[in-house]
């Protein structure tokens, strides 16, 4: 019997087939699904933030910011058999919420999340498999580390698998 196990936001989880990983209510959020496809071991990180440096030591959650997170999450599915040079990637979130009239960092964060996890599995050679991100609208993902699918659910919208 598989189980569909619930990362939060700001959270980070690591699941062997045949279980299942979701994250609700993805905003400017990123969830970023990564898999070894030999062992089938699957993690996901819920990325709220896109850097840890501008915090300046402030915080002590790695899966909150997409430099730590991602970086935790790899450590962990290593431990639990996968290897970092089979990894795939898949992401989905980074939209833009609100509009904002002024193009601070900060009103932009969606495309910044989104740019930051795109440059560092860029800087690992993890290649990113597909990605459902940006445009203005929130996700729900579930992401299966036995096959690799990961299906996006938006409000409105049909499934996506990707």
């Amino acid at each position: 019997m598989s189980e569909i196990i619930k990362v939060g936001m700001a959270d980070l989880k690591v699941a062997s087939s045949p279980d299942g990983l979701t994250t609700l209510g993805l905003g400017s959020c990123v969830a970023v699904a990564l898999r070894d496809p030999v062992v089938k071991v699957g993690g996901m990180v819920h990325i709220m933030l896109p850097d840890s440096t501008a915090f300046h030591g402030q915080h002590n959650n790695p899966a909150k910011f997409a430099d730590t997170g991602i970086a935790e999450l790899i450590r962990r599915m290593e431990a639990n058999g996968a290897r970092k040079t089979r990894l795939t990637a898949k992401l989905a979130g980074g939209a833009t919420m609100f509009q904002v009239t002024n193009k601070s960092d900060w009103g932009q964060i969606g495309d910044r999340n989104v740019d930051a996890c795109k440059k560092i599995l860029k800087d690992l050679r993890i290649p990113i498999l597909a990605e459902s991100t940006r445009e203005n609208y929130g996700r729900t993902v579930t992401f299966y580390p036995e096959t690799g699918e990961y299906h996006v659910k938006a409000v409105g919208r049909p499934l996506q698998v990707i």
